[in-house]
C-alpha cells in the first residue's frame, strides 16, 4: 500500500488534551508527520487519565497520541517563543488550542509564527473562538456541550439534563479540525497565502443541530428533552428484550414502519401511514414495538428484523464490541503490539476504508520528549552542545 495522501505534511502540535491532538492524530493516521510539542515536567495532561499502565501512562494514550514524535518545550520560557517558530518554519499546519490570550503571552499566536513561515496553516481549537466577548474563557468539551443546547436536550422529560457518555465535542471537534486543515491547506496551495482555522468548541455541535436553531426560528419554540424518542420519528427509541438486552430501532421512513408493522404481524398498525400520523399517535405507536421487543430475546429477534429488511442493532458494550465478528472482519478494532512489557493492546483502528491509500494504526504513543533531541538535530541542524545548553536552560 502506498503512503498516505498526507504523506509530505507535517503537523505542528501544540495542543494538549482531546480535540486538538485528536485532530492531530487524524492528520497522522493517513500520512502526516506530527511533532507535538510537550511541557517537559509533565507532558500532555491526559498522558495521566486513568486507567493507566503499568509504566504510568494513560491506556488512551495510545490511541491519542500513536505515531507522533514528542519533543518538549517550555512555552513559558522567553527563549521557548523562538524555538517554536523555527520549527514553524518547518512545518506546514499548527494545530493549538490555549486560549488567544495564552498564545498572544507565549508569542506564538498566528501572527508571531506566520513571520517564520509566510504560507502557514493554523488550526486554533478553542472554547469559544478567537472573535466574540467570550473568546478568552476557559472551556473543555463538557462546557461546550452545555453551551451548544446539546446537553439542553439530552436527557428524559421529568429529569435533569444529561451529558452524552462521552465528551463528545472534543470528538466532533477534532474531527472537524482536522477537516478544516485540509481545506485551509488546499486554500493555501491555490492562492500561496497564509491561513488560520478558528474553530470553537461549541460550533460543531451546533452545526450538527440540524434542527435545534431552525425549529426555534420557524415555531418560537425551544426542543425540550425527550429521552431516547427523536423528535421526528416514530418509532425510534432503545427498547428491552426477553433476555434484558437493548435493542435500538428507528423505523425512519415509511417503508422501514410498514416492513415493521409486517415483522410484528399488526396491521391495524398500518393505518399510520405518514410520519406526521405516527407521531400523532406515538404513545401507542411505541408501547406495542416495546411489547413487540419485549417478547422476544435478542439474537432470533435480530435475524426476523434483517431478514424482513429492518434496520436494527443491539446497544453493545466495549466487551460486545471487541468481541463482534463484523468489528473483526473490517478490523475497526485492531490488536498491535507496544504495551509495557512487550504486551499487545486493542485500540481502535482509523475510520473508513480506501482504495488507493490505508490509515496507519499500528504506531506506538512515543515517550515524553523521545524525539526532542532527533527533531531539533533534523529539522533545525542544532549541535549537540546547542541542544544541551537548552536543557540546561530549561527551555526543552
Amino acid at each position: 500500500m502506498p503512503d498516505g495522501p498526507l504523506s509530505h505534511v507535517r503537523v505542528l502540535d501544540v495542543s494538549t488534551i482531546l480535540a486538538g491532538p485528536l485532530a492531530s492524530s487524524l492528520l497522522g493516521e493517513f500520512g502526516a508527520e506530527v511533532i507535538k510539542i510537550e511541557h517537559p515536567a509533565d507532558g500532555d495532561p491526559a498522558r495521566r487519565y486513568p486507567p493507566l499502565e503499568d509504566d504510568g501512562v494513560s491506556v488512551a494514550w495510545s490511541v491519542l497520541a500513536r505515531g507522533k514524535r514528542s519533543v518538549t518545550v517550555d512555552l513559558h520560557h522567553p527563549d521557548a517563543a523562538d524555538l517554536v517558530g523555527r520549527l514553524t518554519a518547518q512545518a506546514d499546519v499548527v494545530v493549538t488550542n490555549f486560549r488567544p490570550s495564552t498564545l498572544r503571552r507565549f508569542r506564538i499566536d498566528f501572527d508571531d509564527l506566520r513571520a517564520y513561515r509566510r504560507d502557514l496553516v493554523m488550526v486554533h481549537v478553542s472554547a469559544f473562538g478567537r472573535t466574540g466577548p467570550y473568546a478568552d474563557r476557559p472551556g473543555f468539551a463538557r462546557v461546550a456541550e452545555a453551551f451548544a443546547g446539546l446537553t439542553y436536550r439530552t436527557g428524559h422529560p421529568d429529569g435533569p439534563p444529561v451529558f452524552a457518555g462521552y465528551p463528545i465535542a472534543d470528538g466532533v471537534t477534532g474531527i472537524y479540525a482536522a477537516f478544516a486543515a485540509l481545506l485551509a491547506l488546499r486554500q493555501r496551495d491555490r492562492t500561496g497565502e497564509a491561513q488560520l482555522a478558528d474553530i470553537p468548541l461549541y460550533e460543531p455541535l451546533l452545526r450538527m443541530m440540524e434542527d435545534f436553531v431552525v425549529e426555534y426560528g420557524a415555531t418560537g419554540n425551544t426542543r425540550e428533552r425527550q429521552g431516547n424518542q427523536n423528535p421526528h420519528i416514530s418509532p425510534n427509541n432503545l427498547y428491552r428484550t426477553r433476555d434484558g438486552r437493548w435493542l435500538a430501532l428507528p423505523a425512519s421512513t415509511d417503508r422501514m414502519w410498514q416492513r415493521l408493522v409486517a415483522v410484528m404481524d399488526a396491521p391495524d398498525l398500518a393505518v399510520h401511514d405518514s410520519m406526521t400520523a405516527r407521531l400523532e399517535h406515538r404513545d401507542e405507536i411505541e408501547s406495542r414495538v416495546a411489547d413487540f421487543v419485549a417478547a422476544h430475546d435478542l439474537d432470533p429477534l435480530m435475524t426476523k428484523l434483517l431478514d424482513a429488511g429492518v434496520a436494527a442493532g443491539p446497544v453493545n458494550s466495549a466487551a460486545d464490541l471487541c468481541a463482534d465478528p463484523h468489528i473483526r472482519e473490517r478490523g475497526s478494532v485492531v490488536e498491535v503490539p507496544g504495551g509495557p512489557g512487550g504486551r499487545t493492546r486493542l485500540v481502535q483502528a482509523s475510520a473508513g476504508r480506501f482504495s488507493g491509500f490505508a490509515g496507519r494504526t499500528a504506531h506506538d504513543a512515543p515517550a515524553l520528549g523521545e524525539h526532542t533531541g532527533d527533531v531539533l538535530r533534523d529539522l533545525l541542524g542544532l549541535a549537540a552542545p546547542e541542544i544541551d545548553d537548552l536543557h540546561r536552560r530549561g527551555v526543552i
